[in-house]
């Protein structure tokens, strides 16, 4: 790579930020933020600038590696496809095609070449045991996404850059720059809201880096959100608040929505939540009087026992009070690449339910179950049972609960193999592991993330560095896998015309689909003087074809559809090379009716499947408390994002942040000391951890953080386990779900702590 300044996106979380690499003698020198990127304007966190560490780790993998009995051993890449494509092959022929498992890790969604390529994976493995990390994030978004406005992937996204009133509801966006919400520099934007005279106000059982710089906070008891948020709805109908704005004319089933709210007053609610009535309807008179104001939930609303119902209301809020397609409010996006608009019109709307996992009965959602259930899939015998597994870019172990029982599960597999370049908690287990190149040294263009970002931008860069002749891209071992194990269902041997097809695909890569989707998309090819004569014959295609005509479909996708007229044209993948920093297209717009892909046209307020729900939220308000009980929560640090951020030593460097935050009230009950050490359990599973005693912690509530847990024998990521902690994951259940979603409630769940003794001074005692 030449010496020099390369702009790049940095891909270690949500936030899509710019950043301005030095390369000299062929090293990185230094990695600043980009000050020209459109929507982060030169900012970057500390995890930017670890990227070096992440490209320069030793212990990253480089080539393939085959466990033996006496450790890891090289293989080259020719060998490992053609054990792995067997070993699937031979374990789908014995045992049926659900007999192999796949799950797929969150980076996946930070890299278009994987995206692009897991599709055609995932059809010629053929296995409905599908599982991600979906489960144990964002799934109630998904679904309420999908339920109310007709497609899973539509989200509605603040307009920070506009609102007066940010409402903040289990989210944490100082840490994480956002999560469904792409918000580079949130707290830059903060500090523009308040030169505005705007204002945040924060609800979460810890007083987070968010909450700490809200002009209102107020603690609410882990798990209750939905309470709250029911409560608000009823208050909206009770003091005649409702005014859904441009959405009036659009939604439908009001009345059910109001039936469903009128048990649950502000009076009823104050034990369950811990919040006095005089706040929850003043908060909803803020909500609903503040004309620009955007009410936000996040993964404390999303993973916990009533994640869906809380996820959905939150929406309700958001429309009720005319929040919804509105300036300032919440908003959709209008991506270059509109994987919203191509997945409609190839029929991929999403869905739920249509089949549910063979042990615990949980429903699949696009065609995924739940990861909670990836163990009872392995450790269950009969029919369907997993006896091969393939990771593509996760660590299970430490991201879903009872992470010792999968430990057990994978363990005891026929065969396992795993795209990922770390030998960590979960590939360790594996028999073959397939690395892929590092983010540096691949392209990037990021499809998903330009669907939540809070302005509509473009960015495209070229791989940094060369990896080399005997490094594969993941697109390429995905790719190589598929082809093999289509061969191999064919008898080794595919028609003429699908193996050039295979061919073709390999060679070309995704990058020339990234060019064709923007080509083709809203901002691309600019015609010219002929859009004159070429936008209305385009207008007259669209009204003449059937609704669901493919040809209707590509002509409402281009950019010459009449509702595309004032977007900026002219974007393809070399107009991005020629504006490495990016290309501006705007503030996000106002896009209903046009958005919705409900088949009525409608915003459905009042899906049957949350209020039959409601029932069980109905029947919990009145539930008898526990005295005593301790609930736990997870947080997240800026400078790590789930378990592959630890074996950087800049990022982990400094006090430990894996301790157990816990209030002094109930740290004073237990006999807790600040720096001593606490046992934390439930179900017979325990972690111990240092005591952090803060009254940013609600009574009755503690804390412990996602993502660590490297203290298992057989990992290779010396710096991670040099600074271990423990897994949150270790101590939660896998058998606590949303009954709705199936998600995984990491959230809420009940512990019990007490002051650790080592087993030397307890048997002395």
């Amino acid at each position: 790579m030449d010496n020099g300044i390369h702009y790049r996106t940095c891909h270690l979380c949500e936030a899509m930020c710019g950043v301005a690499v030095e390369v000299k003698g062929g090293r990185i020198a230094a990695i600043r933020g980009d000050e020209k990127d459109p929507l982060s304007h030169g900012h970057i966190c500390p995890k930017a600038v670890a990227l070096q560490d992440l490209h320069e780790d030793p212990e990253r993998l480089r080539k393939p590696v085959r466990k033996t009995s006496t450790g890891w051993q090289e293989i080259e890449w020719d060998e490992a496809f053609d054990t792995v494509a067997e070993k699937l092959h031979d374990t789908r022929t014995a045992h049926g095609r659900n007999s192999v498992g796949v799950y797929l890790g969150n980076p996946n969604v930070h890299n278009h070449g994987s995206l692009i390529a897991t599709m055609p994976f995932l059809h010629a493995v053929g296995t409905q045991n599908r599982f991600s990390a979906t489960s144990n994030d964002q799934l109630p978004h998904m679904l309420a996404s999908l339920e109310m406005f007709g497609h899973q992937v539509l989200f509605p996204v603040p307009d920070i850059d506009n609102t007066d009133l940010f409402i903040c509801i289990g989210g944490n966006p100082m840490a994480s720059n956002g999560s469904l919400m792409t918000v580079p520099d949130f707290r830059g934007r903060l500090k523009a809201l308040k030169q505005r005279n705007g204002k945040m106000i924060v609800v979460d059982p810890r007083r987070t880096e968010t909450a700490k710089q809200a002009e209102e906070f107020h603690f609410i008891r882990p798990g209750t959100d939905a309470f709250l948020l029911m409560a608000m709805v009823n208050t909206l109908f009770m003091d005649k608040l409702i005014s859904p704005g441009p959405a009036e004319h659009l939604i439908k089933d009001l009345d059910l929505l109001r039936l469903s709210s009128l048990p649950f007053t502000p009076e009823a609610v104050i034990e369950r939540t811990g919040i006095s009535a005089e706040t929850i309807r003043d908060l909803t008179h803020q909500l609903a009087n503040t004309p620009k104001a955007a009410l936000y939930t996040r993964m404390g609303t999303s993973t916990q026992t009533f994640g869906s119902i809380t996820t959905w209301l939150a929406y309700c809020l958001n429309i009720l009070t005319g929040k919804l397609d509105t300036v300032g409010g919440v908003m959709f996006t209008q991506p270059a690449i509109d994987l919203i608009a191509l997945g409609a019109m190839a029929g991929q709307r999403g869905h739920f339910g249509k089949r549910h996992s063979r042990v615990k009965g949980l429903p699949e959602f696009a065609g995924e179950y739940p990861a909670s259930t990836m163990a009872d899939e392995i450790l269950t015998p009969g029919e369907g049972q997993i006896r091969a597994f393939v990771t593509v870019a996760g660590n299970p172990v430490l991201s879903s609960p009872n992470g010792r029982r999968l430990d057990e599960a994978l363990s005891g597999l026929d065969f396992m193999v795993s795209v990922d370049y770390y030998i960590n908690e979960t590939t360790r287990h594996a028999d073959i592991i397939l690395p892929p190149t590092a983010a540096l040294e691949r392209s990037h263009y990021d499809i998903v993330f330009n669907m939540l970002a809070v302005r509509n931008v473009s960015k495209y860069s070229e791989a940094l560095f060369d990896a080399g002749p005997d490094s594969r891209h993941d697109w390429q071992i995905l790719l190589e896998l598929a082809h093999k194990l289509e061969k191999l269902r064919k008898g080794g041997k595919l028609p003429i015309r699908s193996e050039l097809g295979w061919r073709a695909f390999k060679q070309a890569g995704p990058d020339p689909i990234i060019d064709l989707l923007l080509r083709t998309g809203p901002y691309g090819t600019d015609t010219g003087r002929a859009r004159e004569i070429l936008e209305p014959a385009t207008s007259l295609v669209m009204g003449l074809l059937p609704k669901h005509h493919p040809l209707r479909g590509l002509a409402k996708l281009s950019s010459l559809n009449p509702q595309w007229q004032g977007l900026p044209k002219g974007l393809s993948l070399k107009r991005l090379k020629e504006n490495p920093s990016g290309i501006d297209l705007g503030a996000l717009r106002p896009a209903l009716p046009n958005r919705l892909f409900t088949r009525d046209g409608k915003i459905n307020l009042a899906p049957r499947r949350y209020l039959k729900d409601v029932e069980r939220l109905h029947q919990q308000l009145s539930a008898p408390d526990s005295p005593g009980e301790l609930l736990l929560i997870g947080r997240r640090h800026m400078r790590s994002n789930n378990s592959w951020m630890h074996n950087s030593r800049r990022l982990v460097k400094g006090k430990d942040r894996c301790t157990l935050l816990v209030h002094p009230h109930d740290a004073n009950r237990l006999n807790l000391e600040g720096g001593g050490q606490a046992e934390i359990s439930a179900g017979g599973r325990k972690v111990v951890l240092p005591v952090e005693i803060t009254e940013d912690m609600m009574p009755g509530v503690v804390s412990i953080p996602h993502g660590w847990g490297h203290d298992r024998d057989g990992t290779l990521q010396s710096t991670a386990s040099d600074h271990a902690g423990a897994s949150i994951n270790d101590i939660l259940s896998d058998q606590d779900t949303d009954p709705v979603a199936g998600t995984s409630v990491l959230n809420g769940q009940a512990v019990t702590v007490k002051v650790w003794q080592p087993k030397q001074q307890r048997i002395s005692a």
